[in-house]
């Protein structure tokens, strides 16, 4: 995207330092790479798998409590401030972990912090900035973010494990702290700006004057607003249940198919298809959302999650991994989707609050889902019952997505920029 001078909008520059940030982000090490640390756990600390996972429970748990506060930050200091700091933080963290003991205790402080400090890192830091970047484009910006979150989940676990296999699990998370400070942080530092004022510019690059701008903030709706509407609820409650039955799919779907038979090489390559869906997902619905309403796209995802349910119930064959193919596409999708309808409905005044709310619903979400599959197969003995109550849940979530209504703070063309941003029309 060129500005008005004809050079490369600056906003590119600070999405592709996002990307990056996100690849090389929390979510990369201790949320997708941590099923390939999880052996590696246990022989060290001599301890049971549901020990170990313990961990990555309480990871989901700290997070979710610490969104709304990062959001908070971010709205109140800028995402800039927050960012730089905390991948620092995250950094030295994971060169440090030589520091844990050989009590398990230590590898469960270990994630909680991570999750804590990751978030300033994370998601919610990056979509604040981008949505202050980009209108028309938004939903394109924010896919190149996710993308490096897709990119991330596909390459690090591994990456990870043959680190793991040479070095030991020590090792390669200093090796990944060590990546962070020598090509994230250069990149983050350098190329990003928290607003495009800063650079001479409002959004999509349309330029303007200092001199001409009599209040710089951006408008829409405070947290004690935005939680006082039946628009928030919908969204937050259609997030969780499809949350929930997404992730709750993808995390067991190997223990699914070897339980029919298959043979794992085949559930490992099931799963494979299903973190393709979820980078396709990531990187393919935001451009989408530049382009057609938020929530029947929402809707549509939602669709394709419950049709791949059904044919992991029901199919065999191609149409197992066409139902993996779906669950991760689902499942990617919502990352963009969650913060896009979030600047839509509720504006970029307390954006990173109120993103950091429905964010963290996202991430309690996950843990509940791969909680309930584990517990419905104890239970029962199948996963059966479960997935024909995320199937269920889906459907609810269908039904919130379409009661949205129309965006309260839509696109505007670049001759509404001005009012927007209470900018005088001599500015533009």
């Amino acid at each position: 995207m060129a500005n008005a001078r004809g050079r490369m909008f600056y906003g590119c520059w600070v999405a592709i330092a996002a990307g990056v940030g996100m690849f090389l982000g929390a979510p990369s090490i201790l949320v997708f790479s941590f099923p390939v640390f999880l052996k590696a756990l246990i022989q060290d600390f001599h301890t049971t798998r549901g020990a170990i996972s313990l961990a990555f429970s309480l990871h989901n748990l700290v997070a979710a409590c610490a969104a709304p506060v990062v959001g908070r930050l971010v709205d109140r200091v800028g995402a800039r401030r927050v960012i730089l700091p905390a991948t620092i933080i995250f950094a030295v963290l994971l060169l440090g972990n030589k520091l844990i003991n050989g009590s398990i205790l230590g590898i469960y402080v270990f994630n909680m912090v991570g999750a804590l400090i990751g978030m300033g890192c994370g998601p919610i830091a990056y979509s604040s900035m981008i949505s202050r970047w980009f209108d028309r484009r938004r939903g394109s910006a924010l896919a190149v973010v996710m993308l490096g979150v897709g990119l991330g989940a596909t390459t690090m676990p591994s990456l990870m494990q043959r680190v793991i296999a040479a070095f030991g699990w020590r090792n390669a998370y200093a090796f990944y702290g060590a990546a962070m400070l020598l090509v994230a942080l250069p990149v983050i530092a350098t190329l990003v700006k928290d607003t495009p004022e800063e650079m001479g510019l409002l959004p999509d690059g349309v330029p303007f004057s200092p001199a001409s701008v009599k209040d710089g903030e951006p408008i829409g709706m405070s947290w004690r607003e935005a939680r006082r509407t039946r628009t928030f609820w919908f969204m937050v409650a259609a997030y969780f249940l499809l949350g929930a039955s997404v992730h709750g799919g993808v995390i067991h779907l190997s223990a699914m198919l070897t339980d029919r038979g298959i043979t794992a090489q085949t559930a490992a390559l099931a799963s494979s298809v299903a973190g393709i869906g979820l980078l396709l997902g990531r990187g393919g619905s935001g451009f989408l959302l530049d382009r057609y309403f938020g929530p029947r796209l929402a809707i549509c995802f939602s669709a394709g999650a419950g049709i791949g349910i059904l044919l992991l119930l029901f199919g065999h064959g191609i149409f197992t991994f066409a139902g993996a193919l779906l669950l991760g596409l689902g499942m990617g999708a919502e990352g963009d989707i969650i913060a896009y309808l979030t600047s839509r409905y509720f504006g970029l005044k307390s954006f990173g609050e109120i993103y950091g709310y429905a964010f963290g619903t996202f991430v309690l979400a996950g843990a509940c889902g791969a909680l309930l599959m584990g517990v419905g197969f104890d239970r029962t003995g199948s996963y059966t019952v479960t997935l024909v109550g995320f199937l269920a849940a889906i459907c609810v979530a269908m039904i919130l997505f379409s009661r949205l209504g129309p965006y309260r703070y839509g696109v505007h063309e670049p001759s509404e920029v001005a009012a927007t941003y209470k900018v005088s029309a001599a500015g533009l």
